[in-house]
């Protein structure tokens, strides 16, 4: 097992904590606040502007980076440059994070407990598809980003954690991960429901009353009937296992009906 482990990204951090790796990481981010003690750990600065020197100065084994932060390159050019040995993935997809369990799991020593946390992945995936089966879909616009607006397209575990908690993604039928629409557009397709979760702002800096000085919003199927709803970013924007803690809170917040009330703050560590 890996001794000393660096993070550069909130979902790398998450993906060491189920892993049980936080014992082992000596330097983290600026954004990475989960679990709550690597808050304790050397700051080594915004995902794209990372200290290198700090980073050498902690003599990590490995160093965790992922391209869901847009720009890492920028880190691991400079990795590549100064010799740092680190672990990259890529995931848009649910499938693409219980892969990262295992190449990071291979990469630190932690493969069988990355076996046995996709295993647990897979259970509750297959539980809710089934219970999905009895739903009504939702029509959902899930917005990452108000001005110019973002918003997951079918490429992304955002599409699929919709599909799973009985719902549907008014932007599946986009092939991208990440879609740069407009406020027109949305609108057009017309949601029944509007779920906010705005990259990097704190839970209680989203403002849905924003949304009624949008032109023509007054009218959508959301808006008459007050359905919009402010998520907590880090369970559906970090591509790690606590999506699927957001897919548990989303589906039974859709319906409560059909699916089970959480009753704890992690589905996978307090089953």
């Amino acid at each position: 097992m890996m001794t000393r482990i660096v993070s550069l990204c909130p979902s790398s951090t998450e993906i060491a904590a189920y892993l049980g790796l936080t014992p082992y990481l000596v330097g983290v981010d600026s954004y990475s606040d989960w679990p709550e003690e690597v808050k304790e750990l050397p700051d080594l600065g915004p995902d794209l502007s990372i200290d290198m020197d700090e980073v050498i100065k902690l003599k990590p084994d490995v160093v965790l980076a992922s391209h869901s932060v847009p720009g890492m390159e920028k880190n691991t050019e400079e990795m590549d440059k100064r010799g740092i040995s680190y672990v990259l993935t890529s995931p848009n997809t649910l499938e693409d994070v219980l892969e990262d369990l295992i190449i990071i799991g291979e990469a630190t020593g932690t493969a069988q407990k990355a076996e046995e946390l996709i295993n647990a992945c897979r259970r509750i995936m297959d539980t809710y598809r089934e219970l999905a089966l009895g739903c009504d879909p939702s029509r959902l616009y899930w917005e990452w980003w108000p001005k110019p607006p973002f918003t997951p397209g079918g490429g992304n575990w955002l599409t699929e954690i919709s599909a799973l908690a009985g719902a549907e993604n008014i932007f599946a039928d986009k092939e991208e991960a990440s879609v740069k629409t407009t406020w027109e557009e949305i609108q057009q397709r017309d949601p029944e429901r509007i779920c906010l979760a705005w990259v990097g702002v704190p839970f209680d800096k989203v403002k849905p009353e924003l949304l009624k000085k949008r032109e023509g919003w007054q009218s959508m199927k959301a808006m008459t009937a007050g359905s919009i709803h402010v998520l907590p970013e880090p369970l559906y924007c970090r591509p790690s296992p606590r999506l699927f803690t957001g897919l548990a809170e989303l589906a039974y917040l859709l319906h409560p009906d059909v699916f089970p009330e959480p009753l704890t703050s992690d589905v996978l560590l307090y089953p």
